[in-house]
């Protein structure tokens, strides 16, 4: 057996030092100063949007994630190069065929109700809870032909095939372990205990007001002696955009992360000297946003219809004046900071001749109203930048006579009516989770068209594109799997199934005297039980 964990990999301290430059005091840099991180304190975060539930599995939309990492944990957590890192589980093993793990658990683990945490607990959530709930875990996890408890504190995993990618899925945002006496038999996404979320992590839930904020509370039972450093999490719930901005420039809070703060406000708080901005942390999800077409309504099935949209929008204007130079523009499927990225991969600048040329290939010449053909967009409902990208795509698309209706929703009924397929155009961000496999071939393969958000909704169809997602998945070695991603991107630029805008890179902004925040490859989605206040 392969030993991996403990012994191998980055230590703490190595992880940590690489944040001297950004003039942050790390947890390492105070230790090498001689001074005791401080305990004690409340740490106000914004969260945006309202999440509609903190059960992970049952909602995996962006603000979830990140307030329910505080009170969830996945059995490893992934440096900044996303190499993993002990969580609940301190070691593991892999065996000379690489079809079995070996994970040894912590000791003295116990959920926010006082059971402890056991091997049982995390068959459970990967074979059972995560199994039924998500997709992209029933995937992969259906390759694990035997899962075992040779002891309370000791889990095997048996995969049918070496399958490369695998302890990716393990990180809380995608595996959370989940209280199997709580879960086991029940209505997973209709539980009464949904109202009051248990974990084994350093913030226990305590109350959430509806519109106002959510609070954690430290867990006084967490397994890590002496931590979490700090007494409570508030994540405050502000609609307006505005509100927000100036919560935070008046120290009302200490945190923004993800889209609590309007790209148009970022360039103002690099100047105010009691705050710091970072863009780190993001690199395990490396979060692509796009176009998100229908390919049931007409005649967004056509796909010189398709390339047409992609012309007519200007990916450097959204980087450039919507974002404010916050993120990149798309080149792929594939983010450029996901593994298996086709360096040479390149879409098509604007060029609204040769889209007006596609339509009218496409029989769609305009009418005497100067309109081709009219269809309605979904605008995201996660702050004020995508009202105004949704405007630009409208401007846009109208200067090559297609007309856009512009509907609006909330959080919740816009991933109702995605998941119902009840939409023509909107805009979604997937997280890639470190490989093609994990975050991108969801979706697009046909096996993957589901009512359920996140997955193929498009209902884009290309069997190519499913073969070599499937060689991509089997293959045995890196250099296989590469010739099939390479070549599956290129066939989805001649397809264009989404039209893909900007590799996101959302900003957290703190106070100075947050300390210790950004240090995984999972950013924000941390633990948080080594963040303190100096």
């Amino acid at each position: 057996m392969q030993a991996i964990g403990e012994s191998h990999g980055p230590t703490r301290r190595a992880l940590l030092s690489g944040m001297a430059a950004a003039g942050v005091m790390t947890l390492a840099q105070a230790e090498a100063q001689g001074v005791t991180p401080t305990k004690g304190g409340t740490l106000t975060s914004l969260l945006t949007p309202e999440p509609a539930v903190l059960i992970l599995g049952v909602n995996s939309q962006a603000p979830t994630l990140v307030c329910a990492s505080k009170i969830y944990q996945g059995l490893l957590r992934f440096s900044p190069t996303l190499e993993p890192l002990p969580m609940l589980a301190k070691r593991w093993e892999l065996s000379e065929d690489k079809k079995t793990y070996t994970f040894h658990l912590q000791e003295n683990v116990k959920f926010h109700d006082g059971h402890p945490m056991t091997a049982d607990d995390v068959i459970f959530s990967v074979m059972k809870f995560h199994f039924e709930l998500a997709p992209r875990a029933r995937g992969v996890f259906s390759k694990i032909k035997e899962a075992t408890a040779p002891d309370p504190l000791t889990v095997k995993l048996t995969l049918d095939a070496p399958f490369e990618p695998f302890l990716l899925m393990f990180d809380v945002t995608t595996v959370a372990i989940m209280p199997k006496h709580i879960y086991e038999g029940t209505d997973f996404r209709n539980n009464p205990a949904n109202q009051k979320p248990i974990g084994t992590g350093a913030f226990q839930f305590v109350e959430w007001q509806r519109g106002s904020f959510i609070r954690l509370r430290r867990f006084d039972g967490y397994w890590k002696p002496g931590q979490p450093y700090l007494d409570e999490i508030i994540y405050r719930i502000v609609p307006d955009s505005q509100s927000r901005a100036l919560a935070l420039q008046t120290a009302q809070v200490q945190m923004s992360a993800g889209g609590d703060v309007e790209p148009f406000d970022v360039p103002r708080f690099r100047e105010q000297a009691n705050l710091q901005v970072e863009t780190t942390g993001w690199q395990y999800f490396s979060p692509l946003m796009w176009i998100e077409l229908n390919h049931r309504v007409k005649p967004l099935d056509d796909v010189r219809v398709r390339q047409a949209i992609s012309l007519a929008v200007d990916r450097d204007f959204i980087q450039r004046r919507l974002w404010f130079g916050v993120g990149k523009v798309a080149s792929s499927p594939v983010a450029s900071t996901t593994k298996f990225h086709d360096p040479s991969s390149k879409l098509p600048a604007r060029d609204l001749k040769a889209a007006a040329a596609l339509l009218d290939e496409a029989g769609l010449k305009p009418g005497a109203d100067g309109v081709r053909f009219r269809i309605k967009h979904l605008t995201l409902p996660y702050g004020e930048i995508w009202s105004r990208l949704a405007e630009y795509i409208r401007a846009s698309l109208k200067q090559v006579g297609i007309e856009v209706t512009l509907e609006s929703t909330d959080t919740g009924g816009w991933a109702r009516r995605v998941s119902d397929w009840d939409y023509d155009t909107t805009i979604n961000y997937l997280y890639q989770y470190g490989d093609p496999t994990l975050g991108v071939e969801r979706t697009y393969v046909s096996t993957n068209i589901q009512k359920i958000v996140f997955t193929n909704t498009g209902g884009y169809r290309n069997p190519e594109v499913d073969a070599l997602f499937t060689q991509a998945r089997n293959a045995a070695t890196a250099p296989e799997r590469q010739e099939a991603f390479f070549a599956v991107q290129k066939l989805l630029l001649q397809d264009m199934p989404q039209i893909w805008l900007m590799e996101m890179a959302f900003p957290t902004i703190h106070d100075k005297k947050v300390q210790n925040l950004l240090t995984l490859g999972t950013g924000v989605h941390a633990p948080f039980d080594d963040v303190f206040m100096s």
